[in-house]
């Protein structure tokens, strides 16, 4: 019997193919394992994976890394518009 460890996956970021990409990447080097979801399709064809192609890409991680994930999502965004 397969136990449950309590690790679901939870969506905590939706964007473009390239961006989704480096920040799965700001993540998993943080230590946080990070899932792409419609990674081919987002770019290929993002029109069938979201409504009007519009953030096709989205992350996942497991919902004991949620916390910690947004917050780095939050730091890395922050930086790049403080850098615009």
């Amino acid at each position: 019997m397969k136990t449950d460890t309590g690790n679901n996956l939870v969506e905590i970021y939706s964007g473009p193919s390239v961006e989704a990409g480096i920040v799965k990447s700001y993540l998993s080097d943080s230590g946080i394992e990070a899932y792409l979801k419609d990674e081919y399709m987002g770019t290929i064809a993002p029109w069938n994976v979201s409504a009007g192609g519009a953030n096709p890409v989205k992350i996942f991680v497991p919902d004991s890394e949620m916390e910690q994930a947004k917050k780095l999502v939050d730091e890395y965004f922050n930086h790049i518009n403080k850098n615009l």
